[in-house]
C-alpha cells in the first residue's frame, strides 16, 4: 500500500518510530534485556564457557564505558540541536522535522544512551552478586560486542556530523521530502478516492473541532463508514488545508448520528503544523523558503537559490514522468486532486518575486520551466505562464542591459519549446 494510502494506525506507528526517544527507548531496553539475561544463558548452554578474568576486569570496563557514553551523549544531543537550530536559521524551520527523523543521528543517540544503560545495569548487578563464574563471562563478551558496536557507531557518527544540517544536506532533504509525497500524488492524485464531483445542495457539512491543518486523510476509514452507511463522502479539507469554520472536513450526503460524525472526524488528524506525510505542496514550499531566504538583503546568497531551483526541476521532472494509475479504490469517497497549477506557483513565484533584480536567478529560473515544458507538453502551458510572469516582473527591477541579457537567455531556453496542446 502506499504510504499516502495509510491507515490513521499506521500512520501512527510510522511518525511514532520516527521519534528520537522510541529509538533511544528500545535501545535501553534491549541493553537491560542482555544484561539481566547473562545470568541465565549460562545454564542454558550445553557447554561450560568461561574465561579466567582478572578481578574486577568487568567492573573497570563497564564503569570506563558508563563514563565515557555519557560524555559521549551528552555531545551528541549537543550536536543534534546544534544542527537543528543551524538549519532554522539559515534554510526553513520547516526542514527541522526531516533532520530529527534522520536515522543515522537517532541511532547514534540510542546507541550511546543504549551502552550507557548497559553498563550501569550491569555495575549494579556485578555489585549485587547477581552473576555467577560464567554468567560473568558471558557478560564480559557482551562488554566487547557493544564496545565494537559503539566503536563503529562513533566513528559513522563523526563521518556523519561532517555534512549533517548544513545548507546543502537540508536542501536535499527537503528535496527528497517533496520528490515522495509529489512522486505519490501523481500516482493517485485523489490517494485511490473518486475525483470530486458536484455536491448536493442537501450534503451535511463536517467540522472539525478545533481549527489546525490536517496533515492525513484516513481516505480507507472513510471509504469502510460510507458503505457501512450507504452514503456518499465528499472530502474538502485535504492535507495541507487548514479547517476552520469556513471550510468544512467533508460534506456527506445521507443520514448521520453524532456517533458517525465523531467517526468521519477522527479519519482527519489535525495539527498545529504541516508535515511531509500526504501534503504534495509543504515540500514544494519548505524548498521555496529557503531560496526565499537566501535571496533576502540579509543573506545576499544567489547560489542557494539557484541550487533550490535546480532541486525544485528534479522534484516536478520526476513527478511529470509518473504516470498516473486510475484504478478507484474507495468507491465512496471523493477527493479533489492538487492543481499543478498551484504547485508551480508554490514553488516559483517566490523565487520569481524575491530575485526579480538578479539577472542570475532569472536566467535560471527561464531554463527551468522552459525545461520542465518541454518535459510534459500537454502541461506546458502552465510553466508557460509562470515564465512569462517571473520576466515581466524581472523587467521591471533590472537595468537595461541586464533585461537584454534575460531576454537573450529566456529566447534561447524557450526556443525549440513546443507550445501546450
Amino acid at each position: 500500500m502506499a504510504p499516502t494510502a495509510r491507515s490513521s494506525l499506521a500512520s501512527f506507528f510510522l511518525r511514532l518510530g520516527r521519534q528520537v526517544w522510541v529509538r533511544a527507548a528500545i535501545f535501553t531496553a534491549i541493553a537491560i534485556v542482555v544484561v539481566l539475561a547473562a545470568r541465565f544463558i549460562g545454564p542454558l548452554l550445553p557447554f561450560s564457557f568461561s574465561i579466567d578474568l582478572a578481578e574486577g576486569a568487568v567492573d573497570e570496563l563497564l564503569q570506563i564505558i558508563a563514563t565515557a557514553m555519557l560524555t559521549v551523549s551528552t555531545f551528541s544531543v549537543t550536536a543534534m540541536v546544534t544542527a537543528f537550530s543551524s538549519a532554522t536559521t539559515t534554510a526553513t524551520p520547516r526542514s527541522t522535522q526531516l533532520l530529527i527523523a534522520d536515522p543515522t543521528s537517532q541511532n547514534a543517540v540510542s546507541t550511546f544512551v543504549g551502552a550507557f544503560t548497559f553498563s550501569l545495569v550491569g555495575i549494579v548487578a556485578l555489585s549485587t552478586g547477581y552473576y555467577q563464574q560464567q554468567g560473568r563471562t558471558i557478560l564480559f563478551v557482551a562488554t566487547l560486542v557493544v564496545i565494537g558496536i559503539v566503536v563503529f557507531t562513533l566513528l559513522r557518527w563523526i563521518s556523519h556530523l561532517s555534512t549533517f544540517g548544513r545548507m546543502a544536506d537540508v536542501i536535499d532533504r527537503v528535496e527528497r521530502a517533496a520528490a515522495t509525497s509529489l512522486r505519490l500524488h501523481a500516482e493517485s492524485p485523489t490517494l485511490g478516492a473518486r475525483p470530486a464531483v458536484a455536491v448536493p445542495a442537501e450534503a451535511r457539512a463536517v467540522h472539525a473541532e478545533r481549527v489546525g491543518y490536517v496533515t492525513h486523510v484516513d481516505v480507507a476509514g472513510l471509504d469502510r463508514i460510507a458503505d457501512r452507511l450507504d452514503l456518499d463522502i465528499h472530502v474538502r479539507a485535504t492535507p495541507g488545508r487548514i479547517a476552520d469554520a469556513r471550510l468544512p472536513l467533508a460534506l456527506v450526503t445521507g443520514p448521520l448520528d453524532d456517533d458517525d460524525v465523531a467517526r468521519v472526524r477522527r479519519a482527519f488528524r489535525i495539527e498545529n503544523h504541516r508535515t511531509y506525510e500526504q501534503d504534495p505542496r509543504f515540500g514544494v514550499i519548505a524548498l521555496t523558503e529557503i531560496g526565499s531566504r537566501a535571496l533576502s538583503a540579509a543573506t545576499n546568497d544567489p547560489g542557494t537559490a539557484i541550487e533550490v531551483i535546480a532541486a525544485l526541476q528534479r522534484v516536478f521532472d520526476a513527478a511529470l514522468a509518473t504516470e498516473a494509475e486510475h484504478r478507484v479504490a474507495h468507491e465512496r469517497v471523493f477527493l479533489p486532486p492538487p492543481r499543478l497549477a498551484d504547485l508551480v506557483d508554490d514553488a516559483f513565484r517566490p523565487l520569481a518575486r524575491d530575485g526579480a533584480s538578479d539577472v542570475e536567478v532569472q536566467v535560471r529560473l527561464q531554463k527551468c520551466l522552459a525545461s520542465l515544458a518541454a518535459s510534459s507538453p500537454a502541461r506546458g502551458g502552465v510553466f508557460r505562464d509562470a515564465a512569462r510572469a517571473a520576466r515581466e516582473r524581472a523587467r521591471r527591477e533590472l537595468t537595461r542591459q541586464d533585461r537584454r541579457v534575460l531576454d537573450a537567455a529566456a529566447r534561447t531556453a524557450w526556443s525549440g519549446v513546443p507550445a501546450s496542446r
